[in-house]
C-alpha cells in the first residue's frame, strides 16, 4: 500500500530529470522519496539544454518537456514527490525558461505541480 501525502503538502510531479539523485541532491540537499503517477491529456518532447549551471547539474543536453494534447489517452508518466516551499523554489530555478510551473490534477486525482512547455 502506498503511504498517502497529506492534503496540505505541496505536491511536485517529475517526469523529467528532477526523478533524479544528483538533480535533488544539487538542488534540494536530500534525496526526494515519491510514487508513480501519471498526467493525462499531456505529451511528450524533447528541449535542448544550453544553460551550463542545469547542463552541469543533469549532466543532459536535452530533457523531456510536455505540453497539454487535451486527449485523455494521452499520459506522460512520472514521479509524485512532497516537497517544502523552499525545495519548490529550488525546482524554479533550476527549470530553464522553456518551462513554466502549472498545478494538475493527476491520475491518481491529487492535484502537483508541474513543470510543463511555457
Amino acid at each position: 500500500m502506498v503511504p498517502e501525502i497529506p492534503e496540505t503538502s505541496i505536491l511536485l510531479f517529475s517526469y523529467g530529470t528532477l526523478q533524479d539523485k544528483a538533480v535533488q541532491l544539487a538542488n534540494f540537499g536530500r534525496e526526494l522519496t515519491g510514487r508513480p503517477d501519471a498526467m493525462t491529456g499531456y505529451v511528450q518532447h524533447w528541449v535542448d539544454i544550453t544553460d551550463p549551471e542545469v547542463l552541469k547539474t543533469s549532466g543532459k543536453a536535452q530533457h523531456p518537456i510536455v505540453y497539454a494534447s487535451y486527449d485523455p489517452k494521452d499520459e506522460v508518466r512520472g514521479t509524485v514527490f512532497e516537497v517544502t516551499q523552499q525545495e519548490l523554489h529550488a525546482a524554479d530555478t533550476y527549470e530553464v525558461s522553456d518551462y513554466k510551473r502549472v498545478s494538475v490534477l493527476l491520475k491518481s486525482g491529487v492535484h502537483a505541480w508541474v513543470y510543463i512547455q511555457a
